[in-house]
C-alpha cells in the first residue's frame, strides 16, 4: 500500500534522527531549560526577526492549540475561527473541554476574512443582550487551512488590523506552516509582526514530534510555562524537542521540506486536472482534494491510501491526497501512471 492519507505516516527526516542519535547520551536538565532548547529558541527568534519573542516547545498540535487558547482567554470568552477550522471539527471538543466556546464563521475555502471578524464583533456588542453571550476573545487561523488553502500577506495584514482594533489576539495554527511558507508570500517575520502567537509545526514536517510556539504578546507570554505544565504539555525530556528543532532550523531545513511537499502535491494536482477531475478547492499546499467518480475511487483504493473527505453526489466523492517530507518520486510516478491508465 502506498500511503497518501496524511503527512505523518513515516518517522523522521534523516537529519533529525542524526541529531537525536548524536546527542543521545548527553546528559541535560529536564523540562526544556537545556542548552539545545535555548539554542533552538535563539535560532527561531533570529529567523522571525523577533528578539523579544517567547519561544516554547510542545509535543503536538491539539496540545498546543488547547494550551494557547486557554492561556489567552478569560472564562467568558470564545475564539473566532473558520467553521472548518481544526479546533472546531477535529479536536474532539478540546477547546470546549478547556472551558471556551469555538465561534465558527462560515466559509467556502477554509479561510475567513477581516470583514467577518468586524461584523461578528460589531453584531455582538450592538446586541442589547451582549453580556449574556460568549464574548469573542481571539481570532484563530489555520495556515495552511484544513482545505489546503493559504492566506496572502495582504489578507493576514487586514485580519491583524481588524482584530487589533477589537483588541483580539491573533493566533495562527502552523501545524503545516512549512508548507504554508512554501506556498504563499508570507514569511516568518510577517507572522511575528502580524500575530500575537503562532507555531511552527514539526510533527507534520519531518520531526518525530514537536511544535515551536512563538509568542509576540508579552501579556500572553507571561506565565505561559505554568499553562504548559497545567495542560500536561511540559515534556520531562524536553531536550528531545530542542535537538529536533535545532536540526529543523539549521540551514532552513523546514523550507526545504515544505518546498518538497508542495512540489510533490503539485505534480499530483496536475495529473488530476489533466484527467478532467474537478478539485474541491484551489489548494496551493500539500493537500489536494480531487472529486472522483466512485468507481475510480474504489479502483485507486486497491493500491493507495487516501482520506475520504465527503460525498459530493450519488456518484462522486471528494478525497484528500496528502504529501509529506518522505513522499518518494517513485510513489508519485506510480500514482500518476495509474491515474493516466484509468
Amino acid at each position: 500500500m502506498i500511503r497518501f492519507e496524511c503527512d505523518y505516516t513515516t518517522g523522521a527526516h534523516p537529519k533529525i534522527l542524526e541529531a537525536l542519535v548524536n546527542t543521545n547520551t548527553e546528559a541535560c536538565p529536564g523540562y526544556g531549560v537545556d542548552a539545545h532548547c535555548e539554542h533552538a529558541r535563539a535560532m527561531l527568534r533570529e529567523l522571525c526577526q523577533a528578539p523579544e519573542a517567547g519561544v516554547h516547545f510542545l509535543v503536538g498540535g491539539t496540545q498546543a492549540n488547547t494550551t494557547i487558547i486557554a492561556a489567552a482567554l478569560r472564562a467568558h470568552q470564545g475564539v473566532l475561527c473558520a467553521d472548518t477550522g481544526h479546533i472546531n471539527v477535529h479536536e474532539t471538543g478540546a477547546i470546549e473541554a478547556a472551558g471556551h466556546k469555538v465561534l465558527g464563521l462560515p466559509n467556502s475555502s477554509g479561510k475567513i476574512e477581516a470583514r467577518q471578524i468586524d461584523e461578528y464583533c460589531q453584531d455582538h456588542f450592538d446586541n442589547p443582550a451582549w453580556e449574556h453571550m460568549v464574548q469573542p476573545g481571539m481570532v484563530y487561523l489555520s495556515f495552511p487551512t484544513e482545505l489546503g488553502t493559504v492566506y496572502t500577506r495582504a489578507e493576514l495584514e487586514a485580519i491583524s488590523e481588524t482584530a487589533r482594533r477589537w483588541n483580539l489576539p491573533v493566533f495562527v495554527d502552523g501545524a503545516r506552516l512549512a508548507c504554508g511558507l512554501a506556498a504563499s508570500d508570507i514569511t516568518l517575520p510577517d507572522l511575528a509582526r502580524l500575530c500575537d502567537v503562532f507555531y511552527l509545526g514539526g510533527t507534520k514536517a519531518g520531526l518525530l514530534f514537536g511544535e515551536a510556539v512563538v509568542i509576540n504578546n508579552p501579556g500572553l507570554n507571561k506565565d505561559f510555562r505554568y499553562h504548559i505544565k497545567q495542560r500536561g504539555g511540559m515534556l520531562a525530556k524536553g531536550r528531545l524537542l530542542g535537538v529536533q528543532f535545532e536540526a529543523f532550523l539549521t540551514d532552513r531545513l523546514y523550507e526545504e521540506i515544505g518546498k518538497k511537499e508542495v512540489a510533490q502535491a503539485m505534480r499530483l494536482r496536475e495529473s488530476f486536472v489533466k484527467k478532467g477531475w474537478p478539485l474541491l478547492v484551489d489548494s496551493a499546499s500539500n493537500q489536494q482534494f480531487p472529486v472522483l467518480p466512485n468507481g475510480v475511487m474504489a479502483a485507486l483504493e486497491e493500491k493507495y491510501s487516501f482520506e475520504v473527505w465527503g460525498k459530493v453526489d450519488e456518484t462522486h466523492t471528494a478525497v484528500r491526497f496528502c504529501t509529506s517530507w518522505s513522499t518518494a518520486d517513485q510513489d508519485v510516478n506510480a500514482l500518476i501512471a495509474d491515474i493516466q491508465g484509468l
